[in-house]
């Protein structure tokens, strides 16, 4: 199946059009990627999750994690109270102390996005917003591209879109490249792309890696692990084989994308575990939330109580910090 016109007119220019030429390009070149070693990925994941990180080179990844945190609230009971107190906290998450840094963004749905953007509002901190029938993405085309335009129409800085995992666990990967790129297109130039898997329910390793290099070719900003509304959200494995997929990505193309893990990122040494992932795999320049991102409501907790005690050398307990 040919792309569509709309979706070719919004494909990046990386050097590698021919591989979504058609169909069976894009199959024979996604099923041409070398196979994953199981064994190996997961070792080396779990290697470097044993590093120790101690004293100033701690409170400096603690700052890092803080920074690059999307704090999110993505329930059928938000309100735009919640979501204006959920802005002041990004803004602000330790009002006690003015030297912690502001998170990177704040994500919620897109009727919400109108309450996200006045509350943050004069800051650095962006306004994140999922769509395209998120979390199952079980919508038409149609839906799905309103979905994304209403919450750009609103103001979002980023759409955070889910990709139709029937359609690729099915083989249909031109279909998923298609969805991809008109996304793409309905984001415009004011808002960036990152593009979810649900790698929880892509059963396998070799499925994670062809996933990434299909919504990079798509034209991704960042490609995402999960929704975190499923049994297996972000782990150090396929959080490392997205890292490697977008070092390799650079390296052929000279284009860089981002990685967002979502969903189970809970505790401050479960974040410097993941900068680590990041340091050793694609290297200092993903050292930033421009490129870097955590999606999580309860991680941005741990940090602000793990860096006051770095400061004082008590550890307040959880009510020293606002409860989402």
């Amino acid at each position: 199946m040919p792309t569509t016109a709309s979706a070719a007119s919004a494909a990046p220019a990386h050097g590698l059009a021919d591989v979504t030429a058609s169909d069976s390009t894009l199959r024979r070149f996604l099923h041409g990627l070398p196979g994953v070693d199981t064994v190996g990925l997961e070792a080396r994941a779990a290697s470097l999750g044993t590093r120790s990180i101690k004293t100033t080179a701690k409170a400096y990844a603690i700052d890092l994690a803080i920074s690059m945190v999307d704090l999110t609230t993505l329930e059928g009971a938000d309100t735009p109270g919640k979501v204006r107190a959920l802005g002041a906290k990004a803004v602000r998450p330790d009002p006690t102390d003015r030297t912690a840094p502001a998170t990177a963004a704040v994500c919620v749905y897109p009727d919400m996005v109108p309450a996200a953007k006045a509350a943050v509002a004069g800051s650095d901190v962006k306004v994140a917003s999922v769509a395209t029938a998120f979390p199952a993405g079980r919508a038409s085309l149609a839906v799905k591209l309103a979905d994304v335009r209403e919450a750009v129409a609103a103001g979002a800085d980023e759409v955070d879109m889910v990709i139709d995992r029937g359609a690729f666990l099915a083989g249909h990967y031109m279909k998923v490249y298609d969805e991809i790129t008109a996304v793409r297109e309905a984001c415009g130039t004011s808002a960036r792309l990152k593009v979810i898997f649900e790698t929880g329910e892509l059963s396998t390793y070799d499925n994670i890696r062809r996933a990434s290099w299909l919504g990079m070719l798509a034209g991704a900003d960042f490609i995402k692990t999960s929704t975190g509304k499923v049994a297996v959200n972000a782990t150090p494995s396929n959080t490392l084989l997205m890292l490697e997929a977008v070092r390799d990505f650079r390296a052929q193309t000279g284009v860089q994308i981002g990685v967002k893990p979502a969903g189970g990122i809970r505790t401050a040494k479960d974040a410097i575990k993941f900068l680590v992932l990041v340091n050793e795999t694609a290297g200092e320049d993903w050292l930033d939330n421009h490129w870097f991102r955590f999606g999580a409501s309860s991680l941005l907790n741990d940090l602000l109580m793990q860096r006051q005690k770095l400061a004082t050398g008590r550890y307040s307990g959880p009510d020293y910090v606002t409860v989402d």
